[in-house]
């Protein structure tokens, strides 16, 4: 099967198996942060594709599409790249992070101070 058989589309549009998950308990937010997180590996690609050119350009001075698609990161090129990605994630989950931290941070209420909380609410 060559690449001009694949049909992308329909690849794209699978469905994984079993239930999507829930964890917002929201549709709307689930369904952006769905959409947020595919653009985000997009870019992860693409940060990795345009740091290839460059490291290609710095050693050859000129490149090929096959000399894009054969590069292998490896030692110190594979560790930075390591290394941006972790960064890159870290950026786009800072808000989250942020907040898990203070959830921690928090002093714990008791159980009964809750529940009458929650019962009133």
């Amino acid at each position: 099967m060559s690449d001009n058989d694949v049909d992308y589309i329909a690849r794209a549009g699978k469905r994984a198996k079993g239930k999507r998950p829930d964890t917002l308990h929201d549709f709307n937010a689930e369904r952006t942060l769905s959409i947020l997180m595919a653009v985000a590996g997009e870019v992860a690609v693409l940060k990795e594709r345009l740091d290839t050119v460059e490291r290609l350009l710095d050693d050859k001075g000129t490149i090929s599409r096959a000399d894009i698609e054969a590069y292998q990161a490896t030692g110190d090129a594979a560790y930075e790249r390591a290394v941006a990605t972790k960064e890159y994630v870290a950026r786009i989950m800072r808000g989250m992070q942020q907040e898990m931290e203070a959830m921690q941070a928090a002093p714990e209420r008791p159980t009964a101070e809750i529940s009458i909380e929650l019962k009133n609410s």
